[in-house]
């Protein structure tokens, strides 16, 4: 039997309740399937840590991450602990100490879920967001002069390297043509005049290698006009981190709000570890109160099973989320229902032992 290592950062806020739900069904696929196992282990970093210790992770934390396969991520960010401390002393820590320079994130509108946009198709809104993840505007490059003074300056700086830029682009594009897609690259070339003409400059270049797959370029601003009023015209999309973080939240919006919305922090090359979160941050607000949606983390955990080479069980979890968007009667209060985090994680566990039960007749007969 195989075993795949996992890290799990419950995180704050509502971390741990929805990111229980999808160790819930993760394990479960995994008994059901009988050739694997996950093998969580837990870590308590985040910021009740860092009220406690004074860092959001200890010291030799990322020696001890390199030894797993993946990394499973709740929530970061709580009262009283500054968001600019809570994001850089471990998300953005993460990701740059294991280059997870691949950030993706789909938005995609799956059948039964709310759309605020009227006169929509379902299938119109279907896009997969491939955003650089390490460097650009939050490589953390800059300075602050003169602090407290009339003649106070901040300097925040923006860098795309070569290699950066170039790899992003070179992914996305190995990405649209493997899904046989268009791929749409989204800057602000006409104001940023060192950075993102750079990066419309290296997106031409990379483009020459790949002459089958259509291609469009959009200022950031444009772009995302055009994701609310003709959604449909954008299939695979490259873009820098700033912009990815940005444009992928209004993605959420449409597809079913954001607790809907999941994400993964690639390392392609494998050399470290991968990372996946759902993306809707803490609620601090509602944490505790087993009302939180974990249908971001139970689909960050289908984008987990992809990782891990069970594609046809990430695609069959999916499936599943859309059977109880369908069915509306096993929803958080976000989604219009009055079920309970670990009521809906229950019918996703319930629905997959169905699914998997029902495969396993068939291949009998």
């Amino acid at each position: 039997m195989k075993t795949h290592k996992i890290a799990v950062i419950a995180g704050d806020g509502i971390g741990p309740e929805v990111i229980n739900e999808g160790i819930k069904v993760l394990n479960v696929i995994a008994t059901l399937d009988q050739t694997f196992h996950f093998d969580f282990t837990f870590f308590p970093w985040g910021c009740e840590y860092y009220i406690q210790k004074g860092r959001m992770i200890d010291e030799d934390g990322i020696e001890r991450l390199k030894e797993f396969a993946a990394i499973y991520l709740g929530a970061v960010g709580f009262p009283g602990v500054p968001d600019h401390i809570s994001l850089w002393e471990l998300l953005l820590t993460i990701r740059k100490s294991f280059d997870q320079y691949v950030n993706i994130r789909p938005v995609t509108l799956l059948k039964g879920a709310p759309c605020p946009l009227a006169g929509v198709r379902q299938e119109e809104i279907d896009m997969l967001f491939i955003r650089e993840n390490t460097e650009g505007e939050y490589a953390g490059a800059g300075d602050w002069l003169y602090k407290g003074k009339k003649e106070e300056v901040v300097l925040q700086n923006s860098v795309f390297s070569r290699k950066g830029t170039e790899r992003i682009i070179r992914y996305a594009f190995e990405t649209a043509l493997k899904q046989g897609k268009t791929l749409t690259s989204i800057s602000k070339g006409n104001a940023l005049n060192y950075s993102m003409v750079f990066w419309d400059q290296v997106f031409q270049e990379v483009s020459k290698e790949y002459p089958t797959v259509k291609t469009y370029s959009y200022l950031v601003d444009a772009a995302a006009m055009l994701m609310i009023k003709d959604p449909k015209r954008f299939e695979v999309v490259v873009t820098s981190n700033l912009f990815g973080d940005i444009l992928t939240d209004l993605g959420a919006a449409i597809a079913g709000g954001l607790g809907l919305a999941a994400g993964a922090n690639l390392n392609p090359e494998r050399k470290f570890p991968s990372m996946f979160e759902p993306i809707h941050g803490s609620a601090p607000d509602i944490a505790g109160r087993q009302i939180a949606n974990p249908l971001a983390a139970i689909w960050s955990a289908s984008q987990l099973l992809d990782y891990v080479g069970y594609e046809r069980y990430g695609k069959l979890l999916l499936d599943v989320m859309e059977q109880l968007l369908i069915e509306k009667q096993v929803l958080t209060p976000d989604l219009g229902g009055s079920s309970t985090t670990s009521e809906v994680g229950n019918r996703i566990v319930e629905l997959l032992t169905i699914r998997l039960k029902s495969e396993h007749l068939e291949r009998i007969n």
